[in-house]
């Protein structure tokens, strides 16, 4: 089975560490992007990268998608609201 997409990098210095730079239509094929989770495995004859997850939402996404009509209308209720009221 070969590939659907084949690039040759170069390792290069990466502070303290080793680094690969994913170019755009690798990452695209892979469907990466910035802050997905991935694992890293050594398999025989190389390295081989999984994603393993959804990417984290940064701050200003989480604040971003907050929709007051979800949530009361309050970032931080300071009575009890919704099923909290007995």
């Amino acid at each position: 089975m070969s590939p659907a997409l084949k690039v040759e990098q170069i390792v290069q210095e990466w502070g303290n560490g080793l680094g690969v730079r994913i170019t755009s239509p690798v990452a695209k094929a892979a469907h990466l992007s910035q802050g997905v989770p991935i694992s890293v495995e050594v398999v025989k004859n190389g390295v081989l990268l999984r994603v393993v997850g959804k990417p984290k939402l940064s701050l200003n996404q989480k604040l971003k998608a907050f929709d007051p009509e979800n949530h009361s209308g309050e970032v931080m209720a300071t009575t009890a609201m919704g099923k909290e009221i007995i």
